[in-house]
């Protein structure tokens, strides 16, 4: 499950790691829920990154009287407060929505008719971010102390490691994160951790390993050249943090290496075009190859034919433009943003190219197209789905099953206990499981709102 909140409480402090918004519908109500513990109790809060499944119910806590410090890298403050700005105007616009719906059918919905938190309410939460560096110990109360630790996974991410100490006694508790994999572009590695007494860790993808596929980039140009050749466009719906900006990455390689024809890319989104002012402004967090990009003046953020869409307009005149371009727009699952009114135009065009670079989950529009669907519907009219549909596996920035297990043996000896945590049901309990047999240690996959006491 995401949406994940984890309550750390010592003797001197109550301490909140993760804020997280549920996304999925059946699960949704939790979002509406009053908080386990009034949050103007609550000290602080540790923030591992960015997305909303990690940071979107802070404005709702800082409403409802939270008014201690928040601590992240400088990078996830940023990030966070673009995407919290977002969500909270998706939340009035929804608000509205679902109340004229509910007047025209004379009902109620089960959750009253107002947005979760609105922009002011996210506003009101920016002034309590506490940039923090990797690295750096921070006192954040009696007894308790944090550093982060870069853990590759989206720009600014970290595994939050918490040492405790009362009562004569030193626990230390590893937070994961969502954990990136090594090799990936842009961003270093995963950070690593030798000693530890508890770990919790994510099961995103606890329960599969990704699909060995060619290079992404041998991919990708595969796939530009052949309809290039065609005439066509190529139209990449794709998430704001991390896989736009790595989409872009990969095309300026192929650019360099004149690999692929000098063609227009178009970023249309104005959400990931104010986070790569982001990664432009955290360069320090770039690994070897990224940084050398940058020095050299190539960086895949301003490379000729790249240009940032702004506003609707703009967007929309893409749609005349006569010769093969790219559009890399959201949303990532094509289930709202600017991505469908590209995909009215070139769903239909056997020229044309959909390429999908990420998990589409079930029962979204992408999910369909991915499928193998003959006709779609979009924006309240159906298509028929000739254009050629590809998809590349290699962008994922989540670690498998086996990414996981090699992260966590690199602890020396091994920990109090492993409590597995922030996935789907059944991919955490079958990650546990695996977990438990090749390791033999104490694996426990807790329920929503269990207490544990750790001695």
């Amino acid at each position: 499950m995401t949406g994940s909140r984890y309550l750390l409480e010592t003797d001197n402090l109550k301490l909140l790691v993760e804020c997280g918004l549920y996304q999925e519908r059946e699960l949704s109500h939790r979002n509406w829920d009053p908080f386990p513990v009034p949050p103007r109790e609550l000290d602080a809060i540790l923030l591992t990154h960015a997305h909303l499944d990690h940071c979107g119910l802070i404005p709702k806590l800082v409403a409802e009287g939270f008014r201690g410090k928040i601590y992240c890298t400088a990078a996830t403050s940023e990030v966070t407060q673009i995407i919290l700005l977002d969500s909270a105007r998706l939340q009035e616009e929804d608000a509205a929505f679902k109340k004229r719906r509910h007047e025209r059918e004379r009902r109620k919905g089960p959750y009253p008719e107002i947005p979760l938190y609105t922009v002011d309410d996210a506003n009101a939460s920016f002034q309590l971010f506490s940039p923090v560096k990797y690295g750096e110990v921070v006192q954040i109360g009696d007894g308790v102390k944090a550093t982060f630790h870069d853990i590759g996974h989206v720009l600014g991410s970290s595994a939050i490691k918490v040492t405790v100490s009362q009562e004569g006694e030193q626990r230390t508790i590893v937070f994961s994160g969502d954990i990136g994999r090594e090799d990936k572009p842009i961003l270093r590695d995963p950070s690593v951790f030798t000693e530890v007494d508890y770990v919790l860790v994510e099961s995103t993808y606890g329960d599969r390993q990704h699909k060995e596929s060619a290079d992404t980039g041998d991919s990708l140009a595969t796939i530009v050249n052949s309809t290039w050749k065609r005439g066509g466009n190529i139209i990449v719906p794709s998430f704001a943090l991390q896989r736009s900006q790595e989409i872009l990455y990969h095309l300026n390689n192929l650019l360099i290496e004149n690999r692929i024809p000098h063609l227009m890319v178009f970023l249309d989104s104005p959400m990931a075009i104010r986070i790569t002012e982001v990664f432009k402004r955290h360069t320090e967090l770039f690994d070897k190859e990224m940084s050398r990009l940058v020095s050299s003046n190539r960086s895949p953020f301003d490379f000729p034919g790249l240009k940032m869409v702004q506003t609707a307009d703009e967007s929309k005149s893409l749609n005349h433009i006569l010769g093969t371009i790219m559009i890399i727009a959201g949303s990532g699952m094509c289930t709202g943003g600017r991505i469908k009114h590209h995909l009215v135009t070139n769903i239909s065009r056997r020229q044309s190219t959909i390429l999908f670079t990420g998990y589409q989950a079930f029962g979204t529009l992408g999910r369909h197209i991915v499928d193998g669907a003959k006709k779609v519907r979009i924006l309240g009219k159906h298509y028929p789905v000739k254009a050629k549909i590809a998809q590349i596996h290699g962008f994922s920035s989540h670690a498998d099953r086996y990414e996981l297990l090699q992260w966590l043996s690199e602890l020396k000896r091994p920990p109090r206990r492993v409590f597995v945590v922030h996935g789907e049901t059944k991919a955490a309990r079958q990650f546990g499981q695996f977990l438990s047999q090749k390791t033999n240690w104490d694996v426990s996959v807790p329920e929503y709102g269990e207490e544990v006491y750790l001695v």
